[in-house]
């Protein structure tokens, strides 16, 4: 499959914050990637370059096959829909989405029959002549990428599209908005900084930090095997353990943490036997009330309930080690009934479930926090 854009040694610096640094990566021809990270990582910097609004001091940049580095924005096939979506606001809803066909040249008898193909495509039928302040923020966000897809490029630019919803509509959003993708079949770059946006929408997901990638893969792959300690808290919670992981044994090792716990682990490919540091997301871990079995192989560890906490869906538990350590559950809410403080439990944990990774240094744990902005 072609690529529609490569990226090569790329960098871009502002004063003395380093905002890309000398990456690269390539995204197929139809394909979803959804750019993760903290505020400050570099992600937007990316897309701006991508779009043409930031030329970069170094490397080049391609799409579909040609070399955009120096080119001006109108001169790329790309969509881009902004984080506040800029609709004109003196502009009807039929005005906005044609604007885009007026200024590169599309044929003036063609453009409203296109502009009625875009807005039946995001559902918006019969609202041409609204003005966007009687929209609803959702509606808004529609117009917004009927703007963006209706002289059909071949790439599209999200930039955080969906952060100026509340917390409800963005999660009602999600999965439309990936369908219409899916319908165009133009190649996606979506920015965010929400993990549950980006595992969502991106078929792949580059997680940036300090202005790198550091990690890419499927939304599962990167959740379930982070390789480092700034993608596993990134994307989650987890619990961390620090160790010594033993000499691998039929596939298995055995990991012994400061606080006593001994679990044994799927051998990791990349860290050597030794110093290293365990993480175990909250709902890998089963609680085994009222006689139930683990599930096989797993390992068996007894403690106490030192808390509960309702979410929603899940209850948070909180379970004190006989060592002194502490570990945080996630259980449905049937799973979690009768579990109160005080009480005593078993959990298991399989050893695909456990992730090791090579114990960081003072410094370098300094170097893989987020940045702040």
């Amino acid at each position: 499959m072609a690529n529609t854009v490569e990226f090569h040694r790329v960098s871009k610096r502002f004063g003395e914050v380093q905002a890309i640094d000398d990456v690269s990566f390539s995204i197929a021809s139809g394909e979803i990637v959804a750019l993760l990270g903290p505020s400050g990582c570099g992600k937007t910097t990316i897309l701006r370059s991508i779009a043409g609004f930031e030329p970069p001091d170094a490397g080049s940049i391609h799409i579909a096959g040609s070399d955009v580095t120096r080119l001006k924005p109108y001169e790329r096939n790309v969509g881009l829909l902004f984080q506040h979506y800029a609709l004109f606001p003196h502009m009807t809803v039929a005005e906005n989405v044609a604007y885009g066909l007026r200024h590169r040249g599309h044929p003036r008898a063609d453009i409203p029959a296109r502009v009625e193909d875009m807005l039946g495509l995001v559902q918006l039928e019969g609202f041409g002549q609204r003005r966007p302040h009687q929209l609803s923020g959702g509606q808004q966000q529609r117009v917004a990428l009927a703007r963006a897809l209706a002289t059909r490029p071949g790439l599209i630019l999200l930039d955080e599209p969906l952060s100026a919803l509340d917390a409800k509509l963005r999660q009602d959003l999600r999965a439309e908005l990936k369908q219409l993708l899916e319908a165009v079949g133009s190649t996606a770059i979506v920015v965010t900084h929400d993990q549950e946006e980006a595992m969502s929408l991106g078929e792949r997901v580059l997680v940036m930090n300090r202005g790198r990638i550091v990690q890419s893969g499927a939304p599962g792959e990167v959740y379930g095997r982070p390789r480092s300690r700034f993608v596993a808290d990134f994307l989650g919670r987890a619990n961390w353990f620090q160790g010594v992981l033993g000499e691998t044994r039929g596939g298995t090792a055995l990991f012994t943490s400061q606080c006593g716990l001994r679990l044994v682990v799927t051998s990791p490919e990349d860290v050597a036997p030794g110093v290293a540091e365990l993480c175990v997301r909250p709902e890998s871990i089963d609680l085994l009330t009222d006689g139930a079995d683990a599930k096989p192989g797993s390992n068996r560890v007894a403690g106490e309930v030192l808390d509960v906490a309702l979410l929603g869906a899940v209850r948070q538990v909180l379970i004190g080690l006989r060592g002194g350590g502490r570990v945080l559950a996630l259980l449905t809410n049937r799973a979690g009934d009768g579990v109160a403080p005080g009480r005593s439990v078993t959990f298991g944990v399989r050893p695909q479930d456990c992730v090791v990774l090579p114990a960081l240094g003072a410094d370098e744990r300094r170097l893989a926090a987020p940045t702040r902005h």
